[in-house]
């Protein structure tokens, strides 16, 4: 796929669809009262959903000269971070088989904070739907492949039966008005494809030399005069991940679906109605005072009156003694009880639409310590949807490893030979500590596992030549010896003879 022609609608005709979806999910994942009123304020231009957007909290028109009064409840930010904790709060297992090119790796890894970039790129995936990792490189920066992430609202991709094959970003480098520049950056199998539009918010525009910015100097000094890079390898140097599968709205279609789709998004409106109309019924119950029109003392001509609620002395007043001094209070009672009761059934049955269990959230409380197994099992279907949503990065980061790899050595900066990596995420709930330490102390009392298998179950995630080198240690330290000659010298000191150190040495 060559780049878009000049003049072209941006986005174009055929993702336009997609990226008002992007747009709604965006707005409840940013958490911002103004873009939530933007989207649903001039309505989703879909006309099956306008009648429907109209019934919204946040498509309500309001006074412009009073506060804000309606409240927002990030509840999709949470939903988003906690779906991408879920994924990648402990890294995942990524190994290959020759030793140099691990050490290779895992140096990448480490010193480009691969795994904080994985936990972004997951966030942003269950927010909007799909999310791209691309390969980068800079050498005034680091001598290694860099990981970056482009969000979906960001990309012009092409699939061949689901799977990316090309995939143009862009990025904004200037708005003034209705007039934008943008930055297209097209990855295809050996090159990437710069080149600078100025058009604007619904066209692509006319093409400008690269050099004509400063911002775009440096790639200008790069490419060639089609603004092609060579990449020196004939993999792709990016990869997409949808968030899950199938779109329900777009079905057919290789895109993911947010954590938000519908049903969700109903029900995070209706929790932003119920505690907006609690705040309101907390405003309303501020108490009140009404005095008649004698105890207000006069400010002077154009300045009003006020009431002074420390005077003790007032001048003579026509009102009977015998009704309070005619002072009223006013106060509302507020149902803090039936907004609690809504907005908790309302936050559960968004967080079970949305595939999680209520429980990943804190509700019902802080339980005393249990077993990995005991949270599993209550947290089932969150589970499920992290285990679902693994299967789609597991391709994917096989793929972009596979490309780091040999762009790291197309590119001088190793020798090492690339290789198509394994990919194992770790548990989502490690057990504890102490409840494993008691098994392995149960299991060494009743000689139910030996060395290694005690070893290998107190640290699942080592390698063979730490687990080797930590049972050598142990026998050192505890002066341990052959399971045989143990039992050997159990039956000889049961039967009075001395034990095979303690036999005397042949004459």
């Amino acid at each position: 796929m060559p780049l878009p022609d000049a003049g072209s609608p941006w986005p174009p005709k055929t993702l336009a669809p997609v990226y008002a979806d992007y747009t709604e999910a965006d707005a409840w994942y940013s958490g911002d009262k103004a873009r939530l009123a933007a989207v649903y304020g001039t309505g989703i231009r879909r006309e099956r959903d306008w009648h429907q957007h109209l019934t919204r909290l946040w498509a309500q028109a309001r006074d412009l000269t009073r506060h804000e009064t309606r409240l927002h409840v990030p509840l999709a930010g949470d939903i988003a971070s906690t779906s991408a904790d879920l994924l990648f709060s402990e890294p995942p297992a990524i190994t290959v088989e020759t030793p140099a090119t691990q050490a290779r790796l895992d140096q990448i890894w480490d010193e480009g904070g691969v795994h904080m970039r994985l936990l972004e790129a997951a966030e942003v995936c269950a927010g909007i739907g799909d999310v791209y990792l691309k390969l980068a490189w800079d050498e005034d920066v680091a001598k290694r492949p860099i990981l970056a992430v482009e969000h979906g609202d960001a990309a012009i991709p092409v699939f061949r039966w689901g799977r990316l094959v090309e995939v143009t970003f862009w990025r904004e480098l200037e708005r003034s008005g209705d007039q934008v520049v943008r930055l297209l950056e097209h990855h295809e199998p050996g090159a990437i494809v710069y080149a600078l539009f100025e058009g604007t918010s619904t066209s692509l525009g006319t093409q400008v030399p690269l050099a004509s910015r400063e911002d775009t100097a440096d790639i200008a000094a790069r490419v060639d005069v089609d603004g092609r890079q060579p990449t020196g390898i004939n993999l792709l140097t990016a990869i997409h991940v949808p968030n899950i599968r199938p779109n329900r709205r777009h079905r057919g279609m290789p895109y993911g679906r947010s954590d938000y789709a519908a049903p969700v998004y109903d029900l995070l409106d209706a929790l932003d109605q119920t505690y907006t109309s609690w705040m309101r019924d907390l405003r309303l119950a501020r108490a009140r005072i009404i005095v008649p029109r004698g105890y207000l003392q006069d400010l002077g001509p154009g300045e009003g009156a006020v009431f002074d609620a420390d005077r003790e002395v007032y001048a003579e007043l026509d009102m009977d003694p015998t009704q309070g001094g005619g002072i009223t209070m006013t106060q509302f009672a507020i149902r803090v009880a039936e907004h609690e009761q809504t907005a908790r059934a309302l936050t559960e049955q968004a967080i079970r639409a949305a595939g999680y269990s209520v429980q990943t959230f804190g509700f019902q409380g802080e339980a005393a310590a249990v077993t990995a197994t005991e949270v599993n099992a209550r947290e089932r279907r969150s589970m499920i949807t992290r285990d679902r949503k693994a299967k789609y990065w597991t391709p994917a980061l096989r793929r972009i490893v596979e490309a780091m790899l040999a762009l790291d050595r197309a590119l001088g900066w190793s020798k090492v030979t690339p290789e198509v990596p394994t990919v194992e995420f770790p548990p989502a709930v490690s057990e504890d500590p102490r409840s494993v330490a008691e098994t392995v102390e149960l299991l060494a009392r009743a000689e139910a596992a030996s060395v290694e298998t005690r070893v290998r179950m107190l640290h699942p995630e080592w390698g063979e030549p730490e687990i080797r080198a930590e049972v050598a240690r142990i026998r050192d330290d505890s002066g341990a010896f052959d399971p045989i000659e143990r039992a050997t010298a159990t039956l000889r000191q049961g039967t009075g003879e001395p034990a095979a150190d303690e036999q005397p040495a042949e004459q």
